[in-house]
């Protein structure tokens, strides 16, 4: 098993989530987080006055993935967050040793 961790545009997150439902994705984790990358915030006007954004807002999503579908998940997360501007974010995989779904103590891919 593989653990899909993609740090994509917030505007993004409907159409990354809709892509992966249509692949049969059955849950993931989303979350709203904040960092920087090669953009490196950026500059805002409120009420007049200009200030600096050190840090960006973005939504990671985590998806635990069979290794048979990994590939397939990842290329609909890349194809689906992909906007070809500056700031579309990153996609990643990770493996996974093991699984437990805590209400019945399945592991492995049962448990996903």
């Amino acid at each position: 098993m593989k653990l899909l961790t993609a740090v994509v545009q917030q505007h993004k997150v409907d159409e990354v989530r809709n892509s992966l439902t249509e692949l049969g994705v059955r849950g993931m984790t989303i979350a709203d987080v904040q960092g920087y990358g090669r953009q490196r915030g950026h500059t805002e006007i409120y009420r007049g006055a200009e200030y600096e954004v050190d840090v960006v807002e973005k939504t990671r999503i985590e998806v635990l993935v069979n290794d048979d579908d990994a590939d397939d998940v990842l290329r609909a997360v890349v194809s689906s967050a992909r906007s070809g501007r500056v700031g579309d974010g990153k996609v990643w995989m990770t493996p996974v040793e093991s699984v437990v779904r805590v209400r019945t103590g399945e592991t492995g891919e049962q448990a996903v």
